[in-house]
């Protein structure tokens, strides 16, 4: 493994230092494989322990499929009961197959693995390196991944690869090009330019929550959306500092056996990048005629939606899988890399080869994701969370602090947005209505903390996926690693982002389309 930068190691800040820390104390731990066999037996042990102490919470929660409000009491449970015992066996092949980021990545890499192999990824790159000022290329990679977060998890999958090799391309560090594309991609989760699928998902649940107050109230889909604009250019600001000042002077010079070529364009790849464009452009024309009109096929039957669970947004991954299979396949044809058919099979099958490391570990990822969702641990942390922010008295910009905190913490445990602020949505909205302040604002302080540890968290569903993509360029990568990379990222966004809010409710501004920071109780 390229090793840390440690030239004048005497001189390094006791940041790097503290970095360096977290580092060797991540890589002395097991194979990544193993660590996550060795949590899901700490949680096994440990549900045993929190059922025969009776552990449980009760609390006000949102149902997400009803969207009714109810009490409900949570038990802890023991994975050791007979009930647990049958749960671990009968359902270790679903929780497997059932783990949303396997088939997403899975599937999509089948089209990448096409676009890749007949070539139309280098060119790409290569057009990229010729035409891109190499002082902006950080902020393009961190800006795209803020942005990939419209097509949901597709980010993960496509954008923080190529980010490795954008990187590489340009002669600097693939690991600091994977760790900007994450950081935007996860770390800057919740900020956009338009309107994502998160966003009506948690207005919806926060719609619920501030009924408990006010019947007439309604969160709506944009209700973040002028405060979501400006973060995604703080989040691109902050994620290109980390970078280029933090995290690639930390990792130093690339010395692996990955290279990749930045000479200029033959004609035939020339010719491919014309049939590639050509093909993708109407592809595009073709999904906006399914999509564009008002009883489109990929709309919701009923609603005529495009965005929530819609057979657009459902069938993102193939839509993706075929964004980079049929350009891929016709800049094969231009350029004369496919010949046949099976070239475009041979780059499938390449593609999935390269996955079975990735695999094992997603297999053993999955159990311990799912022993944690059954025992829901999860929940009994996430409730306990709010009630001791609920407890501590504070008020005002302290108190918005210390929620962002509390769901930053929380969100290390239990990785599910929604499913989060479906616990923590009744508890805190109510509580801050009844003290002025609007649930527009509650959701904005929650979504900071959502998503600003998303990418130091092994709990997060795509961490394994991020690992194993890392591993390409460095084969001992261990979770150390990875983590003390993205560590800067984590607290530079919680620290700016909080900054951010603060400058906002001073200033008075609207959050978004008719989204107040205040709320006043109905008489």
């Amino acid at each position: 493994m390229n090793k840390v930068n440690t030239k004048d190691a005497k001189k390094r800040g006791k940041f790097q230092k503290f970095l360096d820390w977290v580092e060797k104390a991540g890589n002395k731990m097991p194979h990544p494989v193993s660590i996550f066999l060795i949590l899901c037996i700490a949680i096994i042990f440990i549900s045993f322990i929190c059922a025969k102490a009776g552990v449980s919470v009760t609390y006000t929660g949102i149902d997400p499929k009803t969207k009714e409000t109810k009490d409900l009491t949570v038990n802890a449970i023991s994975l050791l009961s007979a009930d647990g015992i049958r749960y671990m066996f009968t359902n270790a092949v679903t929780n497997f197959t059932g783990f949303a980021p396997l088939g997403t990545v899975l599937v999509a890499m089948l089209g990448v693995g096409v676009a890749e192999s007949t070539g139309l990824i280098s060119a790409l790159i290569r057009k990229l390196v010729l035409s891109t000022p190499k002082q902006l290329i950080t902020a393009v990679v961190v800006f795209t991944g803020i942005m990939s977060n419209v097509a949901s998890d597709a980010g993960y999958v496509v954008l923080v690869p190529l980010g490795a090799i954008i990187f590489l391309s340009f002669g600097r560090h693939p690991l600091a090009g994977l760790a900007a594309a994450f950081a935007g991609v996860s770390g800057g989760f919740s900020a956009n330019l338009l309107i994502g699928t998160i966003d009506p998902l948690l207005g919806g649940i926060s719609t619920e929550a501030a009924k408990m107050v006010d019947a007439s109230y309604s969160v709506t889909p944009v209700a973040n959306w002028y405060f979501m604009i400006v973060s995604t250019f703080l989040i691109t600001i902050l994620g290109t500092f980390v970078t280029d000042k933090i995290v690639e002077p930390r990792l130093g010079e690339y010395k692996g056996k990955h290279t990749v070529e930045t000479g200029e364009l033959t004609s035939l790849e020339s010719k491919g990048l014309k049939y590639a464009g050509i093909s993708l452009i109407i592809f595009i024309a073709i999904i906006v005629a399914l999509t564009a009109p008002y009883n489109g096929i990929l709309r919701h039957p009923e609603t005529h939606k495009i965005l929530g669970h819609t057979p657009f947004m459902d069938g993102i991954v193939p839509i993706i899988l075929l964004f980079f299979l049929v350009p891929g396949a016709f800049y094969g044809l231009g350029s004369g890399t496919v010949k046949s058919s099976k070239d475009v099979i041979n780059g499938m099958s390449k593609a999935m080869s390269s996955m079975g490391g990735y695999i094992v570990l997603v297999f053993v990822a999955a159990q311990f994701v799912a022993y944690f969702t059954y025992s829901k641990l999860g929940i009994i942390l996430a409730v306990n969370g709010a009630n001791f922010l609920d407890s501590t008295g504070l008020k005002g910009a302290p108190l918005m602090i210390a929620f962002i905190l509390v769901a930053a913490f929380i969100n290390l445990f239990m990785g599910s947005a929604s499913a989060k602020w479906a616990i923590m949505a009744p508890v805190f909205i109510p509580m801050f209505m009844r003290m002025g302040y609007s649930p527009e604002l509650t959701q904005v302080a929650y979504r900071i903390g959502d998503s600003t540890t998303n990418i130091i968290s092994p709990l997060m569903s795509y961490f394994a996926v991020i690992v194993a993509f890392a591993q390409k360029y460095e084969d001992d990568m261990g979770m150390g690693t990875l983590i003390s990379t993205m560590l800067p990222y984590s607290i530079v966004f919680l620290i700016g982002w909080s900054i951010l809010l603060m400058i906002w409710t001073l200033l008075g501004l609207p959050l978004g389309p008719g989204a107040e920071l205040r709320y006043m109780l109905p008489f």
